[in-house]
């Protein structure tokens, strides 16, 4: 070997001048600030299956923070940041878990004899996934740097080219130029994968660290991964003799409609009507159908929570689901409440242009919040007693772009609803449809999706308006006609063996 000044191999001081040169810094910025980020982003997480369940295990994309949370993905694309498991750098560990499936396998991880076994190999599992994700990463982040470096590599020939081109008095020949190309390549290589892979090594062992130590202090899943209210209990006594029931919101109730017959304190303080959507499906199917949908409703307050309406508390519709026995199926009308949607419509009819930032951050946050809530209700409605065919549906657009009458213009003063408007209501109700839509194939539950006709279109069918228009008392929401429609929409995604119950009782 060579030393120069008798202390250090050539070769060695080659590579370290190499190393300060201007090309290869750029290029190993390039690898660390761009690849690693884009290798964690582009690797694809690990399927597995743990304890009858489908995980996949992967890191979450990496922000701008030294450090972070590892991230648990649930149903609904609802994310849950894990505090405990605090990773410096950017590898912070993803864990994405569809659906609970109810199996042997799932009972077997609660088993007080069989738990601590299976919850081992489940812990044992969870980590070699990450470490095949990990190692997939390794090979995707080599091949992105040996790619950067080739590329600096050829401009790098071309700009000596180019120089060589201009200086014809200091030309040299092409096997020099070539033994120059390759050994300033090999050493740009050498320390381009050697920079970039220690610090993907580094980023590794921060993750395992921040892993390793964030659960020595878990005992329990609310340690990892917080508190959550609980589902509703069941309230009142058992119930049985219907066929089906509705739950949601003053859609599902018809206000607006003929009261029913011999209504209780809760039928008037909900606004239900006789031509409810339970009392339309009912007649459809010759069977009785429990209506617990309230005007006012949303997830947190009046299906899963008690809601204050009239004066007075009313049990949440979940609640009063739960003790019913023998239901067949159950139709679930909620979203516009949980939105609050008319504070949007009030909005766009009041201003030329309501699609401006504020607002649209707004509607974001309350979707995403919805999300959250709607993916705890899919849970429970998945664990009702008996595991009825549960059937959500999608909620309707009141106009099309171009609807031009009084109802898109709007009250005196207002700017009205014109078609850019129209659109951005349109959109907003599509995203609210894809989360509803979204978490219902996710449990693979039915989604019904109701065809009212949108105000200021033609009355084809001379059956009248399917939407209330703003000079009813409660514009917007569905008219008989329009219940009948949402009505046939369920009916048509019951499925076929469930027969009806004609006798309804309590005990």
């Amino acid at each position: 070997m060579t030393f120069d000044n008798g202390s250090r191999p050539r070769g060695l001081r080659a590579v370290l001048r190499e190393a300060r040169s201007l090309p290869t810094v750029l290029l190993v910025a390039f690898c660390l600030l761009v690849g690693i980020p884009a290798t964690v982003g582009l690797t694809p997480p690990q399927e597995l299956a743990i304890a009858g369940q489908e995980l996949s295990v992967g890191a979450r994309p990496p922000g701008l923070s030294l450090s972070g949370p590892a991230q648990l993905v649930q149903i609904g694309n609802t994310r849950i940041d894990i505090a405990p498991l605090q990773v410096f750098g950017p590898l912070r560990p993803q864990l994405t878990l569809g659906p609970i499936q109810r199996n042997a396998a799932a009972a077997a991880a609660i088993d007080p004899t069989t738990g601590p076994h299976v919850r081992a190999a489940a812990m044992s599992a969870v980590g070699n996934g990450f470490l095949r994700w990990y190692g997939w990463a390794t090979l995707g982040l080599l091949a992105f740097t040996l790619a950067a470096t080739a590329a600096v590599g050829y401009i790098r020939v071309l700009a000596t080219l180019r120089r060589q081109s201009r200086a014809p008095h200091r030309q040299q020949s092409v096997s020099q130029l070539w033994h120059r190309g390759v050994a300033q390549s090999l050493r740009m290589t050498a320390v381009a994968v050697t920079v970039t892979m220690l610090a993907w090594a580094g980023a590794g062992a921060l993750a395992y660290t921040g892993t390793v130590q964030g659960l020595h202090g878990v005992r329990s899943l609310a340690d990892l991964v917080g508190t959550r209210h609980l589902a509703p209990m069941p309230v009142g006594p058992k119930v049985t003799g219907y066929a089906g029931a509705v739950i949601g919101d003053s859609r599902a109730a018809r206000v607006g409609g003929a009261p029913v017959a011999g209504a209780t304190a809760d039928d008037t303080a909900c606004g239900r009507s006789s031509d409810s959507l339970a009392g339309e499906i009912g007649r459809m199917q010759g069977a009785r159908v429990l209506n617990l949908a309230c005007s006012g409703a949303s997830i947190p307050s009046g299906l899963l929570g008690p809601q204050v309406r009239g004066g007075q508390t009313l049990p949440s519709q979940v609640g009063l689901l739960q003790q019913v026995r023998g239901l067949k199926y159950v139709a679930v009308v909620i979203g516009p409440n949980d939105l609050a949607w008319g504070d949007f419509l009030t909005y766009c009819y009041a201003v030329a242009d309501c699609h401006d930032n504020l607002t649209q951050g707004e509607f974001d946050y309350r979707l995403a919040a919805f999300d959250r809530d709607y993916g705890e209700l899919l849970q429970t409605l998945d664990n009702l007693p008996g595991r009825p065919q549960i059937i959500v549906m999608t909620s309707y657009d009141v106009f099309n772009p171009d609807a031009d009458c009084a109802d898109a213009k709007g009250p005196a003063n207002a700017n009205g609803l014109d078609p850019t408007n129209i659109t951005l209501l349109s959109n907003r109700n599509t995203a609210l449809n894809d989360v509803l839509v979204s978490g219902a194939h996710k449990y693979k539950f039915s989604v019904a999706t109701p065809r009212l006709a949108p105000l200021c279109t033609p009355d084809s069918d001379r059956l009248g308006a399917d939407i209330q228009g703003l000079d009813s008392a409660n514009p917007f929401h569905p008219t008989g006609i329009g219940s009948i429609r949402m009505a046939s929409a369920v009916v048509q995604q019951i499925a076929a063996d469930a027969p009806p119950a004609t006798v309804a009782r309590r005990g």
